[in-house]
């Protein structure tokens, strides 16, 4: 009885501990990630695509800031997807689960056309891994790609890319994602495992970007120098 008592215990304790972390991670580190790097006006201002997703319940916006135009910016955008110029992330974590990503460290010219209704994937040709189809474009400004039957919980979604100069050497790059949950116990799973991860390879996506375009910047007026 003694060995029982305390099992119930510590299962007891185990459950308030639970529950403060879930209500600490919602309340707090949730907020904060799902806002990561924007101002109050990219956080809450309109984005194209947004009425793509009505009723959204899975909602980020991030953004970041490149010392670089929105012209040098726009290639490294063009070019993501698997099989193209990849997402800047963890590329070791998204082979490890079978991706096949191959993230490329220069402008690849092969990949520099989209249009509407071309296929982003997010993995290779075959797979499970979900894909994005571009549903609305204006170069050097705004891709927004668009994902009906999103596999990881929203029936569907999109992914918005903005890149508002402001000046000639210093671009904001803001990134919204829009979904919906199709059940409750999806909506779960999206608060408390696929945001998480979407923030993690988002935040890493946001700062490959930021490297590449800086770095290709700096070499530019290097080679002018010569």
């Amino acid at each position: 009885m003694g060995m029982k008592r305390l099992l119930r215990a510590i299962g007891r304790v185990l459950g308030v501990v639970g529950v403060a972390l879930t209500g600490a991670y919602l309340f707090a580190l949730r907020p904060w990630h799902r806002q990561w790097g924007t101002t109050d006006g990219e956080a809450t201002g309109a984005l194209p695509g947004d009425d793509f997703v009505g009723d959204a319940d899975v909602v980020s916006t991030r953004a970041i800031t490149i010392a670089a135009s929105a012209r040098s910016v726009w290639p490294w955008l063009v070019k993501l997807g698997q099989g193209r110029g990849g997402f800047y992330s963890y590329e070791r974590l998204e082979n490890f689960f079978g991706l096949q990503i191959h993230d490329a460290d220069n402008i690849l010219s092969e990949h520099q056309h989209l249009g509407i209704g071309d296929e982003i994937r997010l993995g290779p040709p075959g797979s499970n891994a979900p894909s994005f189809h571009v549903a609305l474009m204006d170069p050097g400004r705004t891709l927004v790609l668009s994902a009906p039957g999103w596999e990881l919980g929203a029936s569907t979604a999109t992914w918005t890319f903005a890149l508002h100069e402001l000046s000639p050497g210093a671009t904001r790059l803001v990134v919204r994602f829009r979904g919906q949950s199709p059940s409750l116990r999806a909506r779960v799973v999206n608060r408390l495992v696929v945001e998480p991860v979407q923030f993690a390879m988002e935040r890493k996506m946001l700062i490959g970007i930021r490297e590449r375009a800086e770095r290709a910047r700096a070499s530019a007026t290097e080679g002018r120098r010569r």
